[in-house]
């Protein structure tokens, strides 16, 4: 599990990347929801500089996320065959921490605005039936961008991230896959959801617990 804190907090959730969306084009519908997550998370930074708690960012920014991300799908690839092995309460269990996961990373993550952009880019490519939704990070310094692309699935819900690939090529899914695999077994799941729970209440500093 420590592996997976650090790389996902390197790598996807860097407060580094507090950003402001930059736009030249109309948003494609696949696009949308990358654009409506950019405008949140630029909420939820002026929100942290004007010094909201935790806990009013956190259920700001929930919708948002939950709109932008198919977070059950997600979830079911980051676990793998092990998913369909889960008693319905562990699953039920593990949707719901995953949630708060991935919302309070975001939160503690984008704690302060500082001149950094977003840019969403209108080159596309299609994976399968899916779409690569491309877009940089723009230091406010002036240093390069970092690439920072999204996997869109059509699915009940409309078009929503599944995949996050940073540089365009490292999968968020298959580093979480590879990293839950030590926290979960053939009809267990309570080692993942504990570690999740803990993850949890350190990234809002006690404010969410279980």
């Amino acid at each position: 599990m420590k592996k997976f804190r650090a790389v996902l907090s390197a790598v996807v959730f860097s407060a580094a990347l507090a950003a402001t969306p930059l736009r030249s084009f109309a948003a494609t519908p696949e696009a949308a929801p990358i654009e409506a997550l950019n405008a949140g998370l630029i909420a939820t930074m002026k929100s942290a500089s004007a010094n909201a708690s935790f806990m009013d960012r956190y259920k700001a920014l929930e919708p948002v996320v939950k709109a932008a991300f198919n977070l059950q799908v997600i979830l079911k690839n980051s676990t793998g065959f092990y998913w369909t092995t889960l008693p319905p309460a562990q699953q039920q269990e593990l949707e719901t921490v995953f949630e708060q996961f991935t919302i309070a990373s975001y939160v503690n993550a984008f704690d302060g605005y500082n001149g950094q952009s977003f840019k969403v880019l209108p080159a596309e490519r299609d994976v399968g039936a899916s779409k690569v939704v491309e877009s940089q990070i723009v230091p406010g310094d002036g240093s390069a961008p970092t690439e920072l692309d999204y996997v869109m699935t059509n699915g009940a819900a409309g078009w929503q991230v599944t995949d996050v690939l940073l540089n365009g090529t490292i999968s968020k899914v298959a580093l979480q896959s590879s990293d839950f695999s030590s926290e979960v077994t053939s009809g267990n799941a309570t080692p993942l959801i504990s570690a999740l729970k803990a993850k949890v209440a350190t990234l809002s500093g006690g404010a969410l617990t279980n």
